[in-house]
């Protein structure tokens, strides 16, 4: 939306400075405790994907990673080392590449993640129910890839560019899923990395049991965010439409 090649470094500046500070106040604002670890996440989740679509990879990514830090230096701590950008980082620049149509850029590097996830030893691969029914851990994120590499993505990218908005809020529901579905999983492989094995505070039998509740947990927080963040998208998109057609 604002991302182009036109914009002088001022007005770079100047859209970086802006979002940058309402993504630190949005930051502030807790929603969802976290499982296994103290914290909370926090209102800024909602338009994390929104700041890849509207802002494009660079400016959405610079602007997520100085409020990120404003709102440590505000008094939210860090819960990941200083890493907690990470993750919103993650799914910003991917829907800022999907709107570029790096399709196959996007693709090869939620594999890599959704690999990255799956060999580590904390991991838990599936979750056992009665009668030998087994579900993947990671059902959601297979989902969000399948449809990232079907032509849905494209066709959803088509709808939010469209003249007509018709069907814009299906194209934004379907873009800000994988956004946000990348950034639970980078979100992930962070929390169990960094309390798993540089922090040592969860030890290695704790894993399973907390996995598991957030296997319950984790798609209903997630589709949440989806609904919301494309609820808020509709609204900007629409109001923003004579920009939208330049992007």
């Amino acid at each position: 939306m604002f991302e182009n090649k036109s914009l002088s470094n001022n007005s770079s500046l100047a859209l970086i400075s802006f979002f940058a500070v309402l993504y630190t106040v949005l930051r502030l604002i807790p929603t969802f405790p976290m499982i296994g670890a103290t914290g909370t996440f926090s209102a800024s989740d909602v338009v994390s994907p929104l700041y890849g679509l509207l802002l494009g990879p660079y400016i959405g990514g610079v602007s997520i990673i100085l409020g990120t830090f404003l709102s440590i230096v505000f008094g939210r701590p860090p819960i990941f080392l200083g890493l907690d950008f990470l993750p919103a980082l993650v799914g910003a620049v991917a829907l800022g590449l999907l709107v570029r149509r790096r399709f196959h850029l996007v693709s090869l590097f939620y594999s890599i993640i959704i690999l990255f996830f799956l060999v580590n030893p904390l991991t838990l691969i599936s979750v056992n129910f009665p009668y030998g029914i087994v579900i993947p851990f990671n059902w959601l994120h297979f989902l969000a890839f399948i449809i990232l590499i079907s032509p849905l993505s494209r066709k959803a990218l088509n709808w939010i560019t469209a003249d007509s908005s018709k069907y814009l809020p299906q194209g934004l529901l379907i873009l800000c899923f994988i956004g946000t579905m990348m950034q639970h999983l980078t979100g992930a492989i962070l929390f169990e990395n960094v309390f798993g094995f540089l922090l040592a505070e969860i030890p290695a039998d704790g894993w399973p049991a907390i996995w598991t509740t957030i296997f319950y947990l984790y798609p209903i927080e997630r589709i949440m965010i989806t609904v919301i963040a494309t609820i808020i998208g509709s609204a900007l998109f629409t109001t923003l439409g004579i920009s939208r057609k330049t992007r």
